[in-house]
Order: C-alpha cells, then sequence, then structure tokens
C-alpha cells in the first residue's frame, strides 16, 4: 500500500489497526504523531537559515513560528561572533542591570531569544535552527518527510489509536517500531551528512 498523501496515511492506519470506528479521530493521532515527530527527528532537512537585526538597547527578539530547536547562532560581524547558550538564570546572574555592548551569549525564554550583553548598535544575527515539519491536512496534502519516511507517521499514528482505544499491547509494539524507524532516520542522515569522507574532529580549531 502506497503512503504518500494525507488520504493514503488515513487509509492506511484504518487499515492496519482493523478498525472502522475511529475515521473521525484519525486526524487526531495524525496531528499527535506529528508531535511526536518533530519532538524525535534532528535531520538535516528541518534546518532552516534566518537573519534579522538587532536594535540597539533590545535584548529580547521573537523566535520563528516553526521553531523547534537552536542549532547555531550567530553575529554576522568580521570575524564572526558565535554566540554561546546560557540558561537564563546564569544569564541573568552575569548580565543584570543595563550593561549594553556586542552580545556574546544567549538563552531561550519562552517563545523569545535573549542575547547579551544587550546591543549597544546595531548588528545581524544568523539563526540556524530546527524547524517543524509542516502539518498536513487535506489542504496541505503531503511533506517531504511522508514521500520519503511514510512509516513514522503510520507507526507514530498507530501509537495514538492504541493508547486512545486503550490497547496496552499495541502501544507497547508501534512505539518499538516508532524508536527504531527514527533511530533509522537519523542513522541514514547522519551518513549522509558525512558521505565520502572519514568524520574528523579538530579541537578548538580556530579556522584559516
Amino acid at each position: 500500500m502506497a503512503i504518500s498523501t494525507y488520504a493514503e496515511l488515513q487509509t492506511a492506519i484504518k487499515s492496519w489497526s482493523k478498525r472502522t470506528d475511529l475515521d473521525a479521530t484519525i486526524p487526531d493521532f495524525i496531528k499527535l504523531a506529528e508531535t511526536r515527530i518533530n519532538r524525535n527527528i534532528r535531520i538535516r532537512t528541518m534546518e532552516t537559515r534566518v537573519t534579522t537585526s538587532t536594535v540597539a538597547s533590545q535584548g529580547y527578539y521573537g523566535l520563528p513560528d516553526n521553531f523547534v530547536q537552536m542549532r547555531h547562532f550567530k553575529l554576522n560581524t568580521s570575524p564572526v561572533t558565535d554566540l554561546d547558550y546560557l540558561t537564563p538564570e546564569r544569564l541573568d546572574t552575569l548580565w543584570a542591570g543595563s550593561t549594553t555592548g556586542k552580545p556574546r551569549v544567549y538563552t531561550l525564554t519562552g517563545d523569545e531569544v535573549r542575547v547579551a550583553p544587550t546591543p549597544d548598535a546595531v548588528y545581524t544575527m544568523e539563526m540556524l535552527y530546527y524547524k517543524k515539519f509542516s502539518a498536513l491536512s487535506d489542504a496541505s496534502t503531503t511533506t517531504e518527510l511522508l514521500t520519503a519516511c511514510p512509516d513514522v507517521y503510520l507507526y507514530g499514528s498507530l501509537i495514538e489509536l492504541s493508547a486512545f482505544t486503550e490497547h496496552n499491547e499495541g502501544v507497547m509494539k508501534w512505539t518499538q517500531l516508532f524508536n527504531e524507524t527514527i533511530n533509522a532516520i537519523s542513522n541514514e542522515d547522519s551518513k549522509d551528512r558525512h558521505a565520502g569522507s572519514a568524520l574528523r574532529t579538530v579541537p578548538d580549531f580556530k579556522g584559516p
């Protein structure tokens, strides 16, 4: 059975679960599966880049709506200034008061990113982050991940269906298959990142 669209996924969930009485609830299972997928996968297709300018004397900036996790954060200065992450508590301790200057660190609070010290001028910030996969719906019928890995959507949805029907054996079965699929996707992505050469890490590499 091909699974490459939202409708085909719903049909597969119905077929694999052998349930004909849950059609109205299947979209909910898919939404919950998407939440589970976004929580567990970090691969290249999720990476996206955005730039924005700081405002003098403003330390807080809104995160993108599709933000999941930070991958790299920097100022496009010359030379580039990589921003290090601190916990909100640690940042408050080190940069209490009204200190301004070129930002050196950041933290995440709610749906905002805070940089410190508070910018004293306009700087271009560049954020590389993991974004959420687009949600499936009747209007948005497929995604790159669904096309490449329909099994992760199917198993994730069947976990939620089994939990809804209080079928513990099903929850365990589909969770195992879901986790195995997540690991396979992550391993394949890791291989693709380093294809053609051995992976080497250089401690404290300073650049050319």
